[in-house]
């Protein structure tokens, strides 16, 4: 719980919302955080389970796709901003 909780509910979260919200309708947002709320109890749900089936290769694997995920969000959130900046 200490670590799941900032990631699930922290800073992180609160800003993904804001920026989701300039691009998206609210009844959008609301429906894909609802699917993450049950994804998320699922997997932490089933956290000892998927650690066991992957084991530590595959979990090593995970972080650096999901790593790269997070790094393309951030490129687009970052260049579609600077656009309009400079725009």
């Amino acid at each position: 719980v200490p670590l799941a909780f900032p990631i699930i509910a922290g800073a992180g979260s609160m800003t993904s919302i804001i920026s989701l919200r300039a691009e998206y309708h609210q009844i959008n947002i609301a429906l894909a955080i609802l699917i993450n709320i049950i994804v998320v109890f699922i997997v932490l749900k089933l956290t000892k389970k998927i650690e066991r089936i992957l084991g530590p290769g595959g979990i090593a694997i995970l972080e650096k796709v999901f790593g790269i995920i997070l790094l393309a969000i951030a490129v687009k959130l970052f260049s579609s901003n600077a656009k309009e900046l400079f725009a």
